[in-house]
């Protein structure tokens, strides 16, 4: 092959090399991910928890100061009614009387339901707060147990990065650029060595689609510097190291073994 796919196939190796140990990284600390996720979803409902307890605490006190304004009101009228001077003002007395008894048992009622909220979010609050608590504990334990792997995953990783980044270095623009998408749209898999299913026939065929390959194919990749893109999935085809020009195209025999396996 030519240089630009040698350099092509080296940066292949190196990307796919990376991408391994980034994975081993990511998964080793997925479970970490996940309870970082946990606590900071529990975290969230215990500040809205929270801020629903001091609404409802808040309304049930203002609530509890109204009944015990109209108490007072009650009062009052009460000691005013006893001495009203006439069945006229006694009446009216008790009118407003009756009336402030009525909105003090509305005030009453709506306390009594701010009261059932608050306690229904302290016990909510006390349950998230274990949760948080026992998570916090995994948390800290799962990292203590992954600290090291994680550790050694990421030397990996800091390693591999500029490994990737210089076998990029003597390609082309063009080249890397186009690389560099197939690289996104295959999740790593940009580019797909060709293979010879049949010894005994000269045909090719992509290993990553299965498709059938131009017989000349073979001859372009190993004597041309060109890109060479397989007609169905579009990825960058390349020559693998088991499959050298002795082992991948038809030799001719020489001109006496060929008048023997004719005369034969």
């Amino acid at each position: 092959m030519g240089p630009t796919n040698i350099a092509l196939v080296k940066l292949l190796r190196a990307d796919a090399a990376l991408r391994d140990a980034t994975e081993r990284y990511d998964t080793a600390n997925k479970t970490v991910k996940l309870q970082e996720r946990r606590l900071a979803d529990l975290s969230e409902r215990l500040k809205a928890a929270q801020a629903n307890h001091l609404e409802f605490a808040a309304k049930a006190g203002n609530f509890e100061l109204d009944v015990k304004t109209r108490d007072a009101r009650i009062e009052k009228l009460r000691t005013q009614q006893a001495n009203a001077s006439n069945n006229n003002e006694y009446q009216v007395f008790l009118t407003e009387i009756n009336t402030e008894k009525v909105d003090k048992g509305k005030s009453e009622d709506e306390q009594l339901k701010a009261m059932e909220q608050v306690e229904k979010f302290t016990v909510e609050i006390k349950a998230l707060q274990g949760q948080i608590d026992e998570e916090t504990t995994k948390h800290r334990l799962t990292r203590e147990q992954l600290g090291a792997r994680l550790a050694e995953f990421q030397v990996d990783i800091d390693k591999l990065r500029p490994e990737r980044e210089e076998a990029a270095v003597n390609i082309s623009a063009k080249a890397r650029e186009m690389f560099e998408r197939l690289v996104e749209r295959y999740e790593g898999e940009a580019m797909a060595p060709i293979s010879r299913p049949k010894p005994r026939r000269e045909e090719y065929v992509c290993t990553a689609c299965n498709m059938d390959l131009v017989v000349d194919l073979y001859n372009r990749l190993h004597t041309r510097d060109e890109m060479v893109f397989c007609p169905s999935c579009r990825r960058l085809l390349y020559i693998p190291d088991d499959l050298p020009p002795e082992l991948a195209v038809n030799q001719k025999k020489p001109q006496k073994e060929a008048k023997a396996a004719a005369e034969t």
